[in-house]
């Protein structure tokens, strides 16, 4: 029975991460087993895909296959490996049972198997049991069989992802890079995955893209994805962190010198646009440069030309520039520390990078891959978070966005080391631990008493007003961002061209 299921679910057309969460769901239901979990390996280091039975902050865990006897001994092996309920080797799932959260779990059953992709070690899948004897040797046999099964859904999904690609990339250029992906983004809520779909969009094309969001949201990891989507891919990312360029040397960094140049230019030396060359340069916390590089840069932009500090003939180059900000630039504009024509040509393509606070849900799995940090780096058999610290963690504004949530969960596990906890044990980090108290925290609703006077709002558009508005509005994007192709930005928009054209004119814009 549940191989028909699994084969039905082969043949249906699902979403990938609907038809993984169904199957490790499946084969949970089959096996009457406490959690499933199914990983990819990359370098080294095993990713949980899909989770059933386990909290959710194990989504974001990343178990190094060093530091797990368990899952090692699983990779090595073609057929199926099962432990005995007095193991001595640590399971890296004790704690993390969705409902035992915290308990360690000595008497148990686990069993895996790895999964071979095209004769490719691809990852493995772990089945885990409460009750001893669970795994029989009928049990095992089934699972190996299983496997088989297990990596048709794989190369199923795999198959999907390419074919995905080679609509995205343009014929002249390198399908964009699988599951190997350096500097990973986390999360799964409808808003980041919304984000990244369209980051892959405009990864294929030259237009510069301009990250914005508040400190700490990680803009440089999407600055990295944007690279390695594109069509540069195998040439060079340069990062600049402009506001810790000093202004007297804030051109030789980008442009570059001649020898003798300045003084203490002893040799010549090529900036960081000539080290981009072909590839892309990132502009971090653009808004910090001082105003007359801003004007360089604009020449840089436009006619594709630079020139070394000291020299007189300029250089041509080829660099796609991806800038990022935590300012409002367009107030900058106003109040006259940003050049207005290096602004639009930097925000050709806009991307506002959302806060943690507003990615619901993300905290806990992020939270989880900066606790198998921890745990890796201070030596701990098992770190998680308690009930009451999820919910804390949940209930938190987190002003300092991603970066804080890494920092707190560091400082938490050092504490409780440092107040007696053991690190052969399961530690469960406690609200108190987190020292979020007193901190800010989501607004709850206001109360009547409180409530100050406020003025009577004013009367709503109607509906088709607002329905127009947002429909220029996304237009006039599409057109920014593909160069007012209107075939180009039809596509982007997923319209037929000949709609769209009927559409502007509707609106006017035609």
């Amino acid at each position: 029975m549940l191989y028909e299921l699994l084969l039905a679910d082969l043949a249906a057309e699902l979403p990938s991460a609907v038809r993984l969460q169904s199957l490790v769901r499946m084969v949970r239901e089959h096996f009457g087993c406490g959690a499933v979990c199914l990983l990819r390996l990359q370098d080294g280091v095993l990713s949980p895909v899909a989770v059933e039975g386990l909290v959710r902050e194990a989504l974001g865990r990343r178990f190094v296959v060093a530091q797990h006897p368990r899952l090692a001994a699983i990779l090595a092996s073609r057929s199926t490996v099962a432990f005995a309920p007095d193991s001595p080797l640590s399971d890296p799932y004790d704690g993390l049972l969705e409902h035992h959260v915290g308990e360690a779990l000595p008497v148990h059953d686990c069993m895996g198997i790895s999964l071979y992709v095209n004769g490719e070690l691809w990852g493995a899948m772990t089945l885990d049991a409460l009750t001893a004897g669970t795994f029989d040797q009928d049990a095992r046999d089934q699972l190996q069989r299983l496997a088989l099964t297990v990596s048709a859904a794989v190369r199923m999904t795999r198959l999907e992802r390419d074919i995905r690609a080679l609509r995205l990339a343009r014929q002249d250029s390198p399908v964009p890079l699988g599951d190997r992906q350096e500097g990973e983004i986390l999360g799964q809520s409808t808003g980041l995955k919304r984000l990244l779909h369209e980051l892959d969009v405009v990864a294929d094309s030259d237009l510069p893209v301009l990250l914005t969001g508040e400190t700490g949201v990680g803009k440089d990891l999407f600055a990295r994805r944007l690279h390695q989507r594109s069509p540069r891919q195998e040439r060079p990312l340069v990062q600049v962190n402009c506001a810790a360029l000093p202004e007297t040397l804030a051109e030789s960094e980008l442009f570059g010198h001649v020898k003798g140049a300045f003084s203490g230019a002893g040799n010549a030396r090529p900036g960081r646009f000539e080290a981009a060359d072909g590839g892309t340069l990132f502009l971090d916390e653009v808004g910090e440069l001082p105003l007359g590089i801003q004007a360089k840069l604009l020449r840089a932009l436009q006619n594709g030309e630079i020139q070394r500090l000291g020299e007189d003939a300029p250089r041509k180059v080829n660099v796609r520039v991806i800038a990022a900000t935590n300012r409002q630039l367009h107030d900058s504009v106003r109040d006259g520390h940003f050049r207005a024509d290096l602004y639009h040509r930097l925000s050709v393509y806009p991307v506002p990078i959302p806060p943690l606070r507003e990615r619901e849900g993300d905290v806990l799995v992020l939270a989880g891959h900066f606790l198998e940090l921890n745990r890796g780096r201070l030596g701990l058999r098992s770190l998680r978070l308690s009930p009451a610290a999820e919910r804390a963690l949940c209930a938190y504004a987190w002003p300092g966005n991603v970066r804080e949530l890494e920092h707190v969960i560091s400082r938490a596990a050092i504490k409780a080391l440092s107040r007696g906890a053991d690190r052969a044990d399961i530690i469960s980090l406690e609200p108190e631990l987190l020292d979020l108290a007193g901190d800010t925290v989501l607004p709850e609703p206001a109360r009547a008493v409180n409530m100050p006077e406020i003025t009577p709002p004013q009367p709503l558009a109607s509906l088709q007003q607002v329905t127009n508005q947002a429909q220029q509005q996304a237009i006039e994007q599409a057109l920014a961002a593909t160069e007012h192709n209107w075939a180009a930005a039809a596509r982007l928009l997923e319209v037929d061209p000949s709609n769209l054209h009927k559409l502007a004119k509707r609106l006017g814009m035609k």
